[in-house]
């Protein structure tokens, strides 16, 4: 009596790559360098959106959204309160601070080397 089944081989099932069971942010290039643009744009009053966006859809955990909001009203509120007429360098430093920060972290979400906060 002969064999009915196939030699055994390699399996299909064993050598193919897992699935990313984490959901991506940006569709395209194109998605990632709007939302990186988002904070430089709207000029740091817009920084922690791309991060809500992310913890909806669960790119990040949530406590990197929030804590993207508490630092971005902490440093309009300082900036508000040292020079309400907004002529202090220190307030221009603080906003392209965050300008720079957010955009940067913005253009990481979908980075799989960067594993804090995801």
């Amino acid at each position: 009596m002969s064999n009915p089944y196939p030699p055994a081989g390699p399996s299909p099932y064993v050598n193919s790559p897992l699935a990313n069971l984490r959901p991506r942010m940006y569709g395209s290039t194109l998605a990632k360098v709007l939302w990186t643009l988002v904070p430089i744009v709207t000029i740091s009053i817009g920084a922690a959106i791309p991060f809500v966006v992310a913890a909806v859809k669960g790119v990040i955990k949530p406590w990197v959204a929030v804590a993207y909001v508490v630092v971005e009203v902490a440093i309009l509120g300082i900036s508000t309160a040292v020079s309400p007429d907004g002529e202090s360098p220190f307030v221009g430093l603080l906003l392209l601070l965050l300008i720079a920060t957010s955009a940067t972290h913005t253009a990481l979400l979908d980075n799989e080397k960067v594993t804090i906060g995801k």
